[in-house]
């Protein structure tokens, strides 16, 4: 994966190039797999799929967080279980067939194109004590963590703990050590997120436990 990393933001980039040339010529729009997306990274890590899944669960798709951020939860337990070696899902080939429709098929690949280049400017190899395989449960849970509040029916929750995961997998596959702390703080203001907004919810729980109680004279 390392020696593949700057041409990455470039594959990206020629895929949209190519599908919008393609349009303009009449051809039909079509949609961006999962299995495309993985195609175009050439590499079936557990890091690019947790990567592709973690983008993905932003995505205006009916559903698809909450079936995503199941397989989010696989990818936890495996994590722990091997690190990041261990590709195979047990439901792996049917998320292969989740699509995009060409309109967030071509944001998704610009998006990737943008977020490798940038990455390939800014991450290096730094602090490589943070990826030793003892702080691999740590990491796993982490992953649980933040797939446990893409689950969660929160307005915007999903995306500052997908913005965590992506992090996340880019420091790891640039091994840049920074990359992790920012994942880190990201996914603590996630949480700093839900913790507020079940504060909140509690809060007008009560409040309106309180009107109904003084509307029925009770």
């Amino acid at each position: 994966m390392t020696g593949a990393r700057p041409a990455l933001g470039l594959c990206f980039l020629r895929a949209l190039v190519w599908r919008r040339r393609r349009r303009r010529q009449g051809g039909p729009p079509e949609a961006v797999t999962l299995q495309d997306l993985l195609e175009l990274h050439g590499d079936g890590s557990l890091v690019v799929v947790l990567l592709v899944l973690s983008i993905l669960t932003v995505t205006p798709l009916a559903g698809v967080g909450t079936v995503l951020s199941f397989a989010i939860f696989a990818i936890s337990w495996r994590w722990a279980c091997g690190g990041e070696s261990r590709t195979r899902l047990p439901f792996e080939e049917s998320l292969r067939n989740i699509a995009l429709s060409p309109a967030w098929g071509e944001r998704a690949l610009r998006f990737l194109a943008t977020l490798y280049a940038r990455a390939d400017r800014c991450l290096h190899p730094r602090w490589p004590g943070v990826f030793h395989s003892r702080w691999m449960p740590l990491w796993a849970a982490w992953i649980a963590v933040m797939a446990a509040i893409i689950l969660l029916p929160l307005p915007l929750g999903n995306i500052i703990p997908s913005l965590s995961l992506v992090l996340l997998c880019l420091a790891w596959m640039f091994r840049d050590g920074v990359a992790c702390l920012a994942a880190l703080l990201m996914g603590a203001a996630a949480m700093a997120y839900t913790a507020a907004f079940g504060h909140l919810a509690w809060a007008m729980g009560l409040q309106l436990q309180a009107g109904v109680r003084s509307w029925l004279g009770m």
